[in-house]
């Protein structure tokens, strides 16, 4: 019998349920994908690069795992809420209190059974496309990855049953302190309209100093380093939830009183809506524009990162490859890669010195990097002119060894087993009576690095072999080294921002609906005294964009401001900002939809456009 309950309350809130469902499906697939990328040892013993990342994705999963547990223990609340009149109807019936305790408690379970078993085969599917473009990012292929990984499906389980059985017990006792007038006359609470007082006055001012104070840490990141990366973050989440508790609710008050914005249609009835609305809203709101930011800026940081790879592997070198003493497969190699320019330098080795031949030095001019003190500066390569130097081996040790640029790209070019006495330019005359083999170091430089990373692949391993007992260095690696951890990064922003921005929008949905029933009464007096459905439509329209609009306009200003956090460590942080915004915005727009057909349906039922 109490299944039966269980069974139609969901399908009487069908609608309402299936949102939920949206929001918990995301959060569980995205959460067993993490787990697999992160357990699967088989998968990340492969690569030393995937290996690295494994903790990006648990510290991914933690994240994804606390927001959860909020948005169910807010959701499951929420939906309490909408029951809890039928709940008080049927203890008037003569139910008892533990009877409608565990219709609830099925309910939640039932939901929570059914989004585990979509969540993780969705997550499979997820986890085999993310593996998958992992593997080809970082440019090798895994015999042992698997999508369906057993352990990945069990910590997800118990994950997501104890807390539904966490928010299943919460909703019980919540419901054990109601007492049955409560349960049947929860819609008939009244909202108190926000009035402006000192203690307001005084609060919005510190909310704008604090997010001022906020706002001057993010942007002078760089110079505050560690002071920036604590005051930041809690200076502006406090300036936040102080304008939002205290200026929001005023400036919907003086919207209200302006009486040319009241005078047309029912608009005085849209902001008196509004105002009402707007004291039970503030704390939501406030919630909300921090999960934008979250969810807009993960997203937004991953994109930099990635770019930052292709930054960072530039300025490390010029030239994109370095060959000492090519053989015949690293030529053939070299035969499919389009040049822009290329360079061949003669050296010899002894136990004392490495050898380059000026003549070869003075004719084959090198770009290097001019190095800049501004950050935020691209250093653009310049040909070598210094003069070439001069034989340094009778030097003493108070004089310069060699001009310093050319010093810069010698090392570059000198074999990694070279004589701990370092390198010399010699003369024709000079390197022809060195009683050593001949070598020669070849470089080049294309249009593009990652145009051609299968075969600067090649030639790293194949060099390696041949140095395998000296730590060879190449672009290639360390173009590796920084693809390990910024790929799973962006992975982690992508997914992570997606899961944010869905639970965001859901949250603030729920709230809306919450307080929909209490309106009843007011939209059906409107159509007593012939107001049109349309105008009462468009009223809806209106008062919930208003509601959409405060977090969305300050949860973009704070990604737009809060991407400096990064400017220490990334050359652009807002590399293609629009992409996230964009998706934050379609995401919004889509939930501010559901939200207005939902509450019209509560309103409104009989009402058709």
């Amino acid at each position: 019998m109490l299944s039966k309950l269980a069974l139609s309350g969901i399908k009487s809130k069908l609608k309402d349920y299936i949102v939920l469902l949206a929001g918990l499906v995301m959060s569980i697939s995205i959460f067993y994908m993490f787990q697999t990328l992160a357990w699967n040892k088989d998968f990340t013993s492969e690569n030393s690069m995937i290996n690295s990342i494994q903790l990006v994705f648990n510290v991914g999963s933690v994240l994804l795992a606390v927001v959860t547990f909020f948005y169910i223990l807010y959701t499951n609340s929420f939906l309490l809420s909408l029951r809890q009149k039928e709940f008080g109807m049927y203890m008037l019936l003569g139910a008892k209190k533990k009877q409608i305790q565990k219709i609830m408690f099925l309910e939640t379970f039932v939901i929570g059974i059914v989004s585990l078993a979509i969540g993780i085969g969705i997550g499979v599917l997820l986890a085999e496309i993310v593996g998958r473009l992992l593997m080809s990012q970082l440019n090798f292929e895994s015999t042992t990855y698997a999508a369906f990984f057993l352990p990945a499906i069990a910590i997800t389980l118990v994950f997501f049953v104890i807390l539904f059985l966490i928010n299943g017990i919460i909703n019980s006792i919540r419901l054990a302190r109601l007492q049955v007038l409560e349960l049947v006359h929860a819609d008939a609470q009244t909202d108190r309209v926000p009035v402006m007082r000192k203690g307001k006055i005084v609060s919005a001012v510190l909310g704008v100093i604090s997010l001022a104070i906020g706002y001057y840490a993010l942007i002078n990141m760089e110079t505050l380093r560690e002071l920036g990366l604590i005051l930041a973050p809690l200076a502006t989440t406090l300036g936040t939830y102080l304008i939002f508790s205290s200026l929001i609710p005023t400036i919907v008050n003086l919207l209200k009183n302006k009486k040319s914005l009241n005078e047309k249609g029912i608009q005085a009835f849209t902001f008196s809506q509004l105002r009402f609305r707007m004291n039970g809203l503030k704390k939501m709101l406030a919630t909300v524009t921090m999960l934008i930011a979250l969810g807009a800026g993960a997203i937004s940081a991953g994109m930099a990162f990635q770019n930052n790879i292709s930054i960072l592997t530039e300025y490390t070198d010029v030239y994109d490859v370095t060959i000492f003493d090519p053989n015949d497969d690293e030529k053939s190699v070299l035969e499919s890669v389009d040049f822009t320019e290329t360079n061949e330098y003669r050296y010899k080795i002894d136990d004392e010195y490495i050898y380059f031949l000026d003549d070869d030095l003075d004719t084959q001019r090198p770009l290097i990097y001019e190095y800049q003190m501004e950050r935020e500066l691209r250093p653009e390569p310049k040909r070598l002119e210094a003069d070439i130097p001069e034989d340094t081996r009778d030097l003493t040790d108070d004089q310069q060894y060699m001009d310093p640029e050319w010093s810069q790209f010698i090392y570059s070019i000198s074999e990694p087993n070279w004589p701990d006495s370092g390198a010399v330019i010699v003369s024709t005359e000079d390197f022809l009576s060195i009683d050593e083999p001949e070598k020669t170091v070849f470089i080049g430089k294309t249009e593009s690095f990652t145009d051609y990373l299968p075969q600067w692949q090649q030639i790293y391993e194949s060099q390696q072999e041949r140095f395998e007992s000296v730590m060879y260095y190449s672009k290639y690696a360390n173009y590796e080294m920084l693809n390990g951890f910024s790929s799973g990064t962006v992975f982690m922003g992508f997914f992570l921002g997606i899961a944010f921005l869905t639970m965001m929008a859901s949250c603030l949905m729920f709230k809306v609906l919450s307080g929909a029933t209490k309106d009843i009464g007011r939209y059906e007096m409107l159509r007593k005294i012939g107001v049109r459905p349309s105008v009462l439509s468009g009223s809806i329209y209106k008062e919930l964009f208003f509601i959409f609009l405060f977090p969305g306009i300050f949860g973009i200003t704070h990604v737009l401001v809060g991407m400096n956090l990064f400017s220490f460590i990334l050359v652009e942080p807002y590399y293609k900002i629009w992409i996230p915004i964009t998706l934050f915005l379609g995401i919004y727009t889509v939930y501010y939809l559901i939200t207005v057909n939902l509450y019209k349906g509560i309103v409104l039922p009989k009402i058709k456009n």
